[in-house]
């Protein structure tokens, strides 16, 4: 947090000038800069920062003078249903994908499976999206471009939802897909495997059952540890598509050098990269019974 406050108050720009305009006179800027106590010294700011975030108080927006904690719950379902549907479509597609690879080593398949996951990869996530919007809602006008949907109606919402949701889900099918290739093949090697082998199990069973269970214990890790830049990607996804979630009202903040609500923003999107850390980490024992008897 404290990395965060240092980032967000030495960015260029006066927050007054910029909300009141170039030809606010000094008295009505150093009238609003005392209101907001944007003319206290920084470390006056840091402290009383730290202290209404341990109490709970993200501070008030400086333009409609709303709570920040409001603003940012109201974002946050936006960004949350984005972020899980992306990642967990890119893994529904991305495991199964890699696991079929790695049956298929060397095959003509494989290689395919390779190149498309590699361009995948190497594509930035902002251009995804630049992309499938002007193919699918400005060419084809098969989706929206913008927004996040009417208030209430699911339907409505998961229409929009799925432009944004793809352009997120499809760099990280190729991350998924590479990495669980290529752990399920060094999976195949272990003396489990050969053991089961051994009994007259069959080649699809020991892959599925075991060599790619016991695989999901790192590719679950990655998924945990890789949902910081996922979120990164959903911030710049969101502003593509003017999507209301957390991502868009950082950036607006940021613009307007809104700093409770760019602070604010950024405090909720650290805490939610955390969690899902940790519930990556407990989550392994259920995948992998070796972790359990341990």
């Amino acid at each position: 947090m404290v990395l965060l406050f240092i980032m967000i108050q030495f960015m260029p720009g006066n927050p007054a000038t910029i909300l009141l305009g170039p030809r606010a006179s000094p008295e009505i800027i150093a009238n609003f800069e005392e209101k907001m106590g944007l003319n206290q010294p920084i470390y006056v700011q840091f402290g009383k920062f730290m202290f209404n975030v341990f109490q709970g108080d993200l501070g008030k927006d400086i333009l409609t003078h709303r709570p920040v904690r409001e603003l940012v719950l109201n974002a946050l379902p936006y960004t949350i249903v984005l972020a899980f549907t992306g990642m967990g479509v890119a893994a529904i597609i991305g495991i199964p994908l890699g696991a079929f690879a790695a049956a298929y080593r060397d095959s003509l398949l494989d290689k395919i499976t390779g190149v498309i996951s590699v361009s995948f990869i190497t594509m930035p996530s902002f251009v995804k999206a630049i992309v499938l919007l002007l193919v699918f809602a400005v060419i084809l006008k098969w989706f929206p471009a913008t927004g996040g949907g009417e208030p209430g109606n699911i339907l409505d919402q998961l229409y929009h939802l799925i432009l944004p949701m793809a352009a997120i889900a499809i760099g990280w099918i190729g991350y998924i897909a590479r990495l669980t290739r290529a752990v399920v093949l060094d999976e195949l090697t272990e003396d489990y495997v050969r053991t089961a082998r051994a009994k007259g199990v069959s080649e699809r069973m020991t892959l599925y059952k075991h060599a790619l269970r016991s695989a999901m214990v790192p590719v679950v890790s990655f998924i945990g540890v890789g949902f910081g830049t996922l979120l990164g990607g959903t911030v710049l996804t969101e502003v593509v598509f003017n999507r209301p979630g957390i991502g868009t009202l950082i950036y607006n903040a940021v613009k307007a050098r809104n700093f409770p609500v760019a602070e604010g923003g950024l405090i909720i999107a650290v805490f939610l990269y955390a969690f899902v850390n940790m519930m990556a980490d407990l989550s392994h024992g259920f995948i992998d019974p070796r972790m359990r008897t341990e």
